[in-house]
């Protein structure tokens, strides 16, 4: 069930389950043989990477992947799927990853799994960068409902909520879910959740913003990547381009 915090939404991992077992089937459709792709992190793309296994060993599909997080990784090694390092690959055939928020032009926020940084970078590798997601994810304004995740340096922590604040943005320290303290990237840097009482109107001048700020090494905002999105309704999957 998804659960909220004054009136901002964070990740569920059970809700939608059929949704989105439905898209990551769908989305393994995409992958051909020989492409190198990018493997993104979350509960929807866990059947994506579930199904490509399967693909693998029944069907001999020969693919590498590339994937965005330690989870991921763990994942694709369970299920067979050759996987390359990421320091050594500079282009991408195809990425797919889910998304915390979609507006209608496809920019998505990232982040709710702490990976957002290396998504980025490896969404921004390949020619097609797809979102996939159930239609809970689907929203007219970003910014609104779920809080915008920054990466930051442990050094930079104080300054960088003092500046966010600055910008308007109410952060707050993420903490983990089943260890004592906060949540720490794969990067060993920590995260910072981001409420706008006011949401911002121009996202790409917000994102700038924030990336000027020392220490804080990326944003949750998409602007702009994604070419296509699948969208898991109840009876069907919807292929959304981008509007606008």
């Amino acid at each position: 069930m998804e659960w909220k915090k004054e009136g901002f939404f964070l990740k569920s991992v059970s809700s939608n389950k059929e949704l989105k077992k439905m898209v990551g089937l769908r989305a393994a459709d995409l992958v051909k043989d020989g492409m190198k792709i990018g493997i993104g992190t979350g509960s929807t793309v866990a059947f994506f990477i579930e199904e490509l296994g399967r693909r693998v060993k029944e069907e001999g599909l020969r693919i590498q992947g590339v994937p965005t997080s330690l989870g991921t990784r763990l994942l694709c090694l369970e299920q067979g799927i050759p996987l390359m390092d990421v320091t050594r690959c500079d282009h991408l055939d195809l990425t797919i990853d889910g998304a915390d928020e979609i507006d209608p032009s496809l920019n998505a926020i990232k982040g709710g799994g702490a990976a957002h940084t290396s998504e980025k970078i490896i969404a921004s590798m390949a020619d097609q960068f797809i979102l996939i997601a159930d239609k809970t994810k689907m929203v007219s304004s970003l910014c609104r409902k779920f809080p915008l995740p920054v990466e930051v340096i442990p050094a930079a922590l104080s300054f960088a909520k003092k500046q966010i604040r600055l910008l308007g943005g109410i952060p707050e320290i993420r903490d983990a879910a089943r260890k004592d303290g906060p949540v720490i990237t794969d990067n060993g840097n920590l995260i910072l959740d981001i409420k706008f009482p006011h949401p911002p109107n121009d996202l790409e001048l917000l994102d700038a913003q924030l990336k000027k700020i020392p220490g804080l090494l990326e944003t949750g905002l998409f602007l702009g990547i994604a070419k296509k999105a699948l969208i898991g309704y109840q009876d069907t999957v919807e292929v959304v381009s981008p509007k606008g």
